[in-house]
């Protein structure tokens, strides 16, 4: 079983037990969050896609950590005019574990 979810602006592939990194949400650590925005499930003995999203489905997952990627180095650059600004970003993420993929 698994399914197609959108979270951040960006879809995952998520089965039961597995760990991913997704956009920063709002929750703490140990807490159980709903990902409604399911776009496509493939149980056992269902297969649906979802016109943009499936309204009776939803995925139950543990926030498991936040945490931050590695530092982006970034220039601005403008020739003859000894303009030169180097600037950094490091984006937060949060970890989250995938419990189960439920029907409403």
């Amino acid at each position: 079983m698994y399914a197609i979810i959108e979270t951040g602006g960006k879809q995952y592939k998520v089965e039961p037990g597995i760990t991913l990194w997704v956009e920063k949400l709002d929750a703490n650590p140990g807490d159980v969050i709903s990902i409604e925005k399911v776009v496509f499930v493939n149980a056992d003995s269902e297969i649906a896609a979802g016109n943009p999203v499936l309204p009776n489905w939803e995925v139950k997952a543990e926030v498991v950590r936040h945490l931050k990627d590695r530092k982006i180095i970034a220039m601005k650059y403008r020739p003859k005019k000894n303009y030169r600004r180097k600037y950094g970003h490091r984006q937060w993420y949060t970890e989250i574990r995938i419990k189960d993929i439920v029907k409403k």
